[in-house]
């Protein structure tokens, strides 16, 4: 249940993630890494001897990390042949499926650099797996003899080949890391968006109104006065909602890779007043981990102890109860809402250690394989029980550990849920497996179902209370999922 911002669809499809509108793009390939060489006897073949096995990630090559090398026609074998060993539905999907849809990455990639080619025809298959590399193969090698001797198109193209292949397979958690060669750089303007009062990982699911969800301490959106509630009206001049329909396009300029000043066109619904405020995006985030925001446990109306979880990564837990018990040494507590609104998810030893503090000796959930008998997902029972009403409040960017914490409160009758409905980003835990270029492939070997054996990925998890963060509630300073608890928890 490890959570991958990265992804609802995975591999190289991945969809626009805004958290804060720090987005990191590729800033090119590492050609140095990637030189080809003119010898036609130094190429790839298209016919590896042997089928090398991807290694699980502790086993896995030694290189220096972050270094990686060019992904060829061997790597592109060892990652088919993994998928197929690895991933839920590897064992039974028909590959043919798995090659049409990176023949179809690749052909939309050679559109796009106006590169299409006679020789760019997937071959007839016959589903037997073997004879299909081997016809798949020799067509890319075909393919890669008729195109430039370009290290960035091949690397392109190798990807579009695993992207495709990974998106065959259909999981949100199957991720491939190799769209990540090069030097991540990224800008911000230090907003993260919502939309309709809901909040939105994919540009592609937003509804207008596209509001201002938070606003990073010391941004450019800080600094030029923005606020929560804040309606995005236009970019740059252009409006952001044309027919009723958000452009993925104006959208784009909220995402910055330069640091050119963007012009920003804001209603706020508090004091119905309509400006342009120009940002000029902040200097290229640094590479290496961010530092993850705190859990954060505040007394508020009626003994209430609000308790704001932003992920399940682990100590999580520990650091819920370590608070809430400061807090009872000081105050009458008398429930807990736990507000898990874009907990993007994490480690499923946290979702049970945090939930054993609620109920003991119960299944939370079902590990399954494709075949035999699932696994029963349990509480941790050495959490000391807190003995205290909770309500849960979710938004759809509650995902993958958090989807599975809430199909437990709901199913086991835990406490209400309010707010809006879960993502329904969940899966069994994901594994890592090593490629022959020094990246590797996160995959998963097992559904995810509820406590009641219900299907949550696609689906998500129902709230009792549907209490959105509108626009107009933001501006006011209100939030009507909070008020809806207090009031649950006090009634």
């Amino acid at each position: 249940m490890n959570r991958f911002r990265s992804a609802r669809r995975a591999a190289v499809r991945r969809p626009a993630l805004m958290a804060g509108l720090t987005v990191l793009v590729a800033a090119g390939l590492a050609i140095s890494e990637m030189t080809a060489s003119a010898d036609p006897a130094a190429r790839p073949t298209a016919r590896p001897s042997a089928a090398a096995s991807c290694a699980p990630a502790a086993d896995g090559p030694s290189g220096p990390p972050g270094t990686p090398k060019p992904t060829t026609v061997a790597t592109l074998r060892m990652a088919y042949q993994c998928i197929l060993d690895h991933t839920y539905i590897g064992p039974v999907i028909d590959d043919r499926v798995l090659f049409a849809a990176a023949f179809k990455n690749v052909t939309a990639e050679l559109a796009k650099r106006g590169l299409d080619r006679s020789v760019a025809t997937l071959p007839a298959l016959t589903g037997r797996r073997g004879a299909d590399w081997d016809a798949f193969a020799t067509t890319y090698q075909t393919l890669l003899d008729a195109l430039p001797n370009d290290p960035a198109l091949r690397q392109a193209l190798a990807e579009a080949v695993i992207g495709g292949m990974i998106a065959a397979i259909g999981d949100d958690h199957d991720v491939w890391t190799g769209s990540f060669h090069g030097s991540p750089a990224g800008y911000t303007l230090g907003i993260l968006p919502g939309s309709s009062g809901r909040a939105t990982p994919n540009i592609r699911d937003a509804q207008p109104p596209f509001y201002v969800l938070k606003v990073e301490p010391g941004s450019p959106a800080e600094q030029a006065g923005l606020k929560p509630g804040d309606v995005i009206e236009a970019v740059n001049g252009v409006p952001l909602v044309v027919n009723g329909m958000v452009s993925p396009g104006v959208l784009g300029w909220l995402q910055p890779t330069t640091a050119d000043p963007v012009k920003v066109t804001l209603h706020r619904p508090a004091t119905d007043r309509t400006w342009t405020a120009e940002l000029r995006p902040a200097s290229p985030t640094p590479a290496g981990p961010r530092t993850p925001p705190p859990v954060t446990v505040t007394l508020i109306d009626g003994g209430v102890a609000d308790v704001v979880l932003p992920d399940f990564m682990p100590g999580r837990a520990d650091e819920v109860l370590q608070k809430l018990a400061a807090l009872r040494k000081t105050s009458d507590v008398r429930g807990v809402v736990l507000d898990l609104r874009s907990n993007g998810g994490g480690r499923a030893e946290e979702v049970a250690k945090l939930l054993g503090a609620f109920a003991h000796n119960k299944i939370t959930g079902w590990s399954c394989p494709l075949h035999g008998p699932c696994t029963p997902d349990r509480t941790d029972d050495t959490t000391p029980l807190l003995n205290l009403p909770m309500v849960e409040l979710t938004n759809s960017m509650c995902a993958s550990a958090c989807d599975a914490f809430s199909s437990a409160v709901r199913d086991l009758k835990l406490g209400k849920l309010v707010g809006e409905r879960t993502s329904g980003i969940v899966a069994g835990k994901p594994s890592a497996y090593v490629l022959d270029d020094n990246t590797s492939l996160v995959l998963v070997g097992q559904h995810q179902l509820g406590a009641d054996r219900e299907i949550l990925d696609g689906i998500g998890v129902a709230v009792d209370y549907n209490a959105p963060l509108t626009a107009e509630a933001l501006s006011k300073g209100t939030d009507p999922a909070v008020q809806r608890a207090v009031a649950l928890l006090t009634s």
